[in-house]
């Protein structure tokens, strides 16, 4: 049974009357007896929402067992897991937060506190934080991956999220696989959204510029070659802020360039730096915002290299980080968060700024549980009206989970090895490859796997699949790429994503070796070794560089499943492990030594 509004504010009373209840590190303050009770603190409120993949009703998402650190990453936030993370930030196993937070007894914490997110519910909490802070002392800013991730978004081209961003109150925003889109769709949604789309670090291509098809586009700086606004200034509750725009810097490179050509991006910390310091002498602000989607990690680095930020509010990365790093750099210090993912998490940051400085802080991420929460009408009649034309498609039960479906972490999820396993057997394949997207919601035992479950995870605008021999030098080629995107100790050359999901296919991982020797012992199902020269048949999809030839994914997928009817995972594709034992981003997995 889940657990209601009324009843989680009723056991909250008596266990604080017991002494019972945890101090959180997100304030040294008596908790409230109600999860979304924020005092008010300072004169400005920024919320924060990012990566929500277009899941505009209530879902399941769970969080990640292994998700590494390397090097000076090693044993800090976002490299924290399980029991490491509570601890880390001083969170009482077994409560609402701990189940929002971590991966653990997920499936029993599902049950009793139920879904998270759904635009009709974020939308009251919106509101009441709103309200909270006083009329006009708040903005609503979104760090991007909004457009994509389901099948009403891939349906629309993103309109749907852009109508139920402009009904949440979204007042800036910057992207990532919103260019996943065509350009002229880019532009066109941008241009139907009532906020403002900033991002300063995506050029014109000089070539380009001399004949380009947006240049009527408002955003666009013919003198810099900047294909959207960089910043925008706002003045909310007498206090004038810059936000500044940091769009995914690898978008070219992690997905195809040929839907955006005359578009290059990158993480730009010279042009930042420019910006900023001019923004600070021309406009005077008391506030300088990032509004980033760089991935924690890089954002923790830029805040080291570039000063003059007060706050970088971060996503691509799915972390849901309770408090925020404090980096300092030459100029000061920057505060770095990240608020997780599917519209699981609000961040609520409260300022004090006099004097046109800022004096202090107070934040909160707040989990957002369906149950806990009146879904807004209005919201709610919108999602309904977007979701009618396909709810037939949408809602086709196509098998039942035997165990518990979900992708999040450095390696296969479990509903990673159901899409490999129906590329092998669908496309008569020895080894399948799978993208390591975060994104991907998640399945309970015992539930009916619907195609909207299946959209969920595969809904991407270059949906083809393949089947083709490679050479085994390739396929290890190809997994030491991407495990150096993912380990290379330099935040900076990691180009986002977490390894590639595979089935037949067994290996093992040294994420502290060089790049080209972090792949050892590659065999097949069956023990056999794989061989460099050999050829192997490999399906796969979401090719970048161009087009496949073969179907979408999720009609692989719900093929598959149609046949099977009830999914157990027998095997995981994982690797095994060295070099990593006692890593805090690491629990529940077996690692050699």
């Amino acid at each position: 049974m889940s657990l209601s509004r009324r009843e989680f504010i009723r056991l909250m009373s008596l266990a604080g009357a017991a002494g019972m209840l945890p101090m959180s590190a997100l304030a040294a303050q008596k908790k409230p007896s109600d999860l979304y009770e924020v005092p008010k603190f300072g004169n400005l409120r920024l919320l924060h929402i990012t990566d929500t993949h277009a899941q505009l009703n209530p879902i399941r998402f769970r969080e990640p067992n292994v998700n590494i650190g390397i090097g000076p990453a090693s044993g800090k936030p976002p490299h924290l897991v399980g029991e490491h993370l509570l601890k880390h930030f001083g969170i009482a196993p077994g409560g609402i937060e701990s189940h929002a937070l971590t991966y653990l007894d997920y499936v029993e914490g599902a049950e009793k506190f139920g879904s998270v997110g759904g635009f009709a519910h974020l939308k009251t909490l919106v509101d009441r934080l709103r309200a909270g802070a006083g009329d006009g002392n708040s903005l609503l800013l979104d760090g991007g991956d909004t457009w994509q991730g389901s099948g009403t978004a891939y349906w629309t081209r993103g309109m749907d999220m852009v109508g139920a961003c402009n009904l949440l109150g979204v007042d800036v925003m910057t992207g990532h696989w919103e260019f996943t889109y065509r350009d002229d769709e880019v532009i066109r949604n941008i241009d139907a959204f009532k906020g403002d789309f900033v991002a300063q670090n995506v050029k014109v291509r000089e070539e380009a510029l001399f004949d380009y098809r947006f240049e009527d586009f408002a955003g666009f700086d013919e003198d810099r070659g900047l294909a959207f606004e960089p910043y925008t200034i706002k003045e909310i509750g007498g206090v004038k802020v810059a936000i500044i725009g940091q769009a995914f810097p690898y978008t070219p490179i992690a997905n195809p360039q040929r839907f955006i050509p005359d578009w290059t991006f990158g993480i730009q910390d010279g042009r930042m730096q420019e910006i900023i310091d001019e923004v600070r002498e021309q406009e005077n602000p008391a506030l300088v915002v990032v509004l980033s989607h760089n991935g924690m990690d890089v954002d923790l680095k830029m805040a080291s290299r570039v000063t003059g930020i007060d706050v970088i509010f971060g996503g691509h990365t799915h972390d849901g980080v309770p408090a925020p790093s404090v980096v300092e750099n030459s100029g000061g210090k920057t505060l770095v968060t990240n608020a997780g993912s599917n519209g699981k998490f609000v961040g609520v940051m409260d300022l004090d700024v006099k004097d046109g400085k800022l004096r202090d802080y107070r934040y909160r991420l707040l989990p957002v549980f369906s149950n806990l929460l009146e879904p807004d009408a209005a919201m709610v009649d919108y999602i309904t009206g977007v979701r009618a034309p396909y709810k037939d498609k949408l809602e086709e039960k196509l098998a039942t989970a035997d165990d518990l479906l979900y992708r999040r972490g450095n390696f296969n999820g479990t509903f990673d090895q159901v899409i490999c396993d129906a590329l092998l057997k669908v496309h008569d394949a020895q080894i399948s490859l799978s993208p390591g997207f975060r994104w991907g919601t998640t399945v309970l035992p015992g539930q009916p796997i619907t195609m909207d479950n299946v959209m969920d995870q595969t809904c991407i605008t270059y949906p083809e699949t393949y089947r083709r021999e490679m050479r085994g030098a390739d396929v290890k080629a190809i997994l030491e790429d991407v495990c150096d995107n993912l380990f290379n100790p330099d935040p900076y050359v990691q180009q986002g994503g977490d390894m590639v999901r595979l089935g037949g296919l067994n290996y093992v991982c040294d994420p502290t070796a060089g790049i080209g020797e972090r792949i050892q012992d590659m065999t097949l199902d069956d023990g056999t070794k794989i061989e460099p020269d050999k050829t192997y048949v490999v399906a796969g999809w979401a090719t970048v560089g161009s087009q496949s030839p073969g179907e979408p994914i999720w009609e692989t997928v719900a093929t598959y499943l149609r046949d099977v009817k009830t999914v157990k995972i027998t095997r995981l594709n994982t690797p095994k492990l060295k070099n990593v034992s006692g890593n805090a981003g690491i629990a529940d997995y077996p690692v050699s030594v």
